[in-house]
């Protein structure tokens, strides 16, 4: 067998990290932190672009709005894609290609 893996660290605060349990322990303790990186990184992914300064009022309503859902999944992803910069992204050329488009036949 290989060597194990050393899951021990420190985090930014301080924290003394040595497995999942005690990074567990450390997120639950300031949640909206680790939400609102989620949330970032998911309306990186969900935009196709990086966000700038003009998004993150949008990332801090859709995390403060998640809070009151017990911060679910579920609560983010809706939360993402109800926000104006989800709404009005511009649509790339590959992606308007791959969008089926309704006719008036159908």
């Amino acid at each position: 067998m290989g060597t194990p893996i050393d899951a021990s660290g420190q985090l930014l605060d301080g924290t003394r990290v040595d497995g999942v349990n005690t990074l567990r322990k450390a997120l639950l303790r300031q949640p909206e932190l680790f939400v609102g990186t989620l949330t970032e990184k998911l309306m990186i992914f969900a935009l196709g672009r990086g966000l700038s300064y003009y998004d993150m009022p949008a990332v801090r309503t859709i995390v403060r709005e998640s809070a009151r859902q017990d911060y679910r999944f579920s609560s983010l992803i809706m939360g993402i894609v109800k926000s104006t910069p989800f709404q009005k992204r511009i649509v790339g050329a590959d992606e308007a290609r791959n969008t089926p488009v309704k006719t008036a036949a159908q």
